[in-house]
């Protein structure tokens, strides 16, 4: 598997997990119960977004230096 579809797999789990702690948070901050625990868990998926974004970005650009050298 090469490193672009795996975290191009990474972003889409992040983006369930924030999503599903998102929905959590605004169900339990209506419902008065601590929100905590989701927010915690926003944050460690928009980290893990980043984190894949930083592995795509690093792919593409070691691709373009390899096609720079074989030019």
């Amino acid at each position: 598997m090469s490193a672009i579809s795996t975290a191009t797999a990474g972003i889409i789990s992040a983006t369930q997990r924030f999503e599903k702690a998102a929905a959590s948070t605004a169900r339990n901050a209506t419902n008065g119960q601590d929100i905590l625990s989701d927010l915690v868990e926003q944050i460690d998926s928009r980290n893990a977004f980043k984190a894949n974004i930083s592995v795509i970005k690093t792919a593409d650009e070691m691709l373009g230096s390899l096609l720079d050298i074989k030019t």
